[in-house]
């Protein structure tokens, strides 16, 4: 494994589990067995190192979701929402540490201030968001969802719902799995043809 890489995926845990603050410069260099200086050459600061996992953590959602829309055929649009839910759900599953970094607090105080972690954070949930807006739309157009709803506004509010049961569970406050058949009727009902 390349240096930059395997740094990536140490910085990406620690950060997600102990926090920017509380991860270490000195503790990220003995972890991936490469010097401190190595690290900051790499990625100049802790924030550029911060910068460079949103984007790795951007492409590989991207890359997650392409892969599971390629070849795929989808009865509706109805059940392609259905199936962009129960996906989301196994994405930050797989992709555990990435999802629980961008639930951390810290990543949205440095958004404040920090233009480009801001535009890195927006495009990973544009790009989420636009997936579930994707699948209400193709559902519109087949006749299996309301086609009075606003597409965007109804992607952001499935999209909010799905990614709280994700926040539960990273927290270790409820299992999403055990309101994965609730959240999915929930769906239905919010999006069915009247």
């Amino acid at each position: 494994m390349k240096k930059k890489e395997a740094i990536l995926r140490v910085a990406t845990v620690m950060f997600a589990n102990k926090g920017f603050a509380d991860t270490s410069g000195q503790e990220l260099a003995r972890l991936t067995g490469v010097a401190e200086g190595t690290i900051f050459y790499h990625y100049k600061s802790k924030e550029g190192l911060l910068l460079a996992i949103l984007e790795k953590t951007r492409d590989e959602i991207v890359d997650q979701i392409e892969r599971f829309f390629e070849n795929r055929p989808f009865s509706n649009g109805l059940e392609m929402t259905e199936e962009v839910v129960a996906f989301y759900l196994y994405l930050a599953g797989l992709m555990e540490d990435h999802f629980q970094l961008l639930h951390r607090h810290f990543v949205y105080k440095f958004s404040e201030s920090n233009p480009e972690i801001r535009r890195s954070l927006e495009s990973i949930y544009n790009w989420l968001v636009d997936v579930f807006e994707r699948a209400i739309t193709v559902g519109q157009e087949d006749g299996s969802i309301n086609p009075d709803i606003h597409p965007r506004k109804s992607a952001l509010i499935l999209f909010t719902m799905v990614d709280g049961l994700v926040r539960f569970k990273n927290h270790n406050l409820y299992d999403a799995g055990a309101l994965f058949n609730e959240l999915i009727e929930t769906c239905r009902r919010m999006l069915r043809v009247i």
